[in-house]
């Protein structure tokens, strides 16, 4: 039985183990919508209840996959997010997407006013199928740059604070939601955010893995003084940490930097000496901070959701972590 945590002070409970969703929506390959189904759905039944999405993944395609897939789950205690700040306006034909590949005919239009984010909830509750959603995250309101680190790019940190923060909370005291996060790739301004706003939860994506623990500079300290908990996106930090380690690996979307594939293969051959695969030390790390309450590996099959919860239960001896930290190859402020 998956272990479950509160989300902040709210009362909501999610496993430690979820899922990501944007493989379902079609990120860099196709996937069968019947495979889809069956992968959230075998999830669910291996116990895991929280499932996340957004509008982006896919214009829409992973909302309703994941939305099909929990219509048939009546009685089963799932806690499912998506996100706001994306509103999908209907084009002629579909858009080139970096992304996501097999795209309907919508393009995602950043907006964060109230009517924008009213809107947002409104069709992504149609397009899954339900009446409310339990979490709420606000998405990339840095539109994505700090992916790339790029923090003087366009930036709605006031109109987040002015507008769609205070039509969130609306929402939540109205019990339409029962948790406001926001999500994101980058630390900075989830820290600007923790230090000004009333928030639950963040969804930081690949900032506290094996090979990036930068969320431990400022974020996670303060979300755990102020109990804002961390869902962990990206644990594998888009493909290298559970590949072979070739040259060919992804790090952050783009071809793996020299430096962060040495020191990949520095952690392997530390985990190849405690029989420990890399997947399950990548996967198991995430959960090391107090503040992280779950961690939400993509999944695009019913082999991957499998294999994500054998990883989480993988038997890591605590000397593997001390001998990562001895030697350099994460920090050495991270407790275990």
């Amino acid at each position: 039985m998956l272990k479950t945590n509160e989300i902040g002070s709210t009362g909501l409970q999610v496993t430690k183990l979820g899922i990501g969703s944007a493989p379902l929506g079609g990120l860099f390959s196709h996937v069968d919508p019947d495979d889809a189904v069956d992968t959230v759905q075998a999830s669910v039944h291996m116990g895991i209840n929280y499932i996340d999405t957004a509008p982006l993944y896919g214009h829409g395609k992973s909302e309703e996959l994941v939305g099909k897939a929990v219509s048939t789950l009546s009685g089963k205690n799932i806690a499912i997010s998506t996100k706001v700040g994306r509103i999908l306006e209907n084009t002629d034909s579909p858009p080139i997407s970096e992304h996501f590949v097999n795209l309907p005919p919508k393009q995602p239009v950043y907006d964060y006013s109230r009517d924008g984010t009213l809107r947002s909830l409104e069709h992504s509750l149609e397009r899954l199928k339900l009446s409310r959603v339990d979490l709420l995250y606000i998405h990339d309101p840095d539109e994505g740059n700090s992916l790339y680190n790029l923090y003087d790019a366009p930036n709605h940190y006031k109109q987040v604070m002015d507008e769609t923060l205070p039509t969130l909370m609306e929402l939540k005291y109205s019990k339409t939601i029962k948790a406001i996060g926001v999500g994101m790739n980058g630390c900075p301004m989830l820290t600007q955010f923790a230090q000004h706003g009333e928030f639950d939860c963040f969804l930081v994506a690949g900032r506290y893995t094996l090979l990036d623990q930068s969320a431990m500079d400022e974020l996670l300290p303060l979300c755990e003084k102020k109990n804002i908990s961390i869902v962990i996106g990206g644990p594998y930090n888009s493909g290298i940490l559970a590949s072979d380690l070739s040259p060919n690996s992804t790090f952050f979307y783009e071809k793996v930097p020299q430096n962060i594939l040495e020191r990949a293969k520095a952690i392997q051959r530390v985990c190849d000496r405690y029989n420990v695969p890399l997947k399950a030390a990548a996967l198991q790390f995430c959960f090391t901070h107090p503040s992280v309450s779950s961690v939400i590996p993509g999944a695009r099959s019913v082999d991957e959701i499998k294999e994500n919860f054998e990883m989480s239960q993988h038997p890591i001896p605590k000397d593997l972590w001390s001998e990562l930290s001895s030697s350099g190859l994460i920090r050495p402020d991270i407790g275990f």
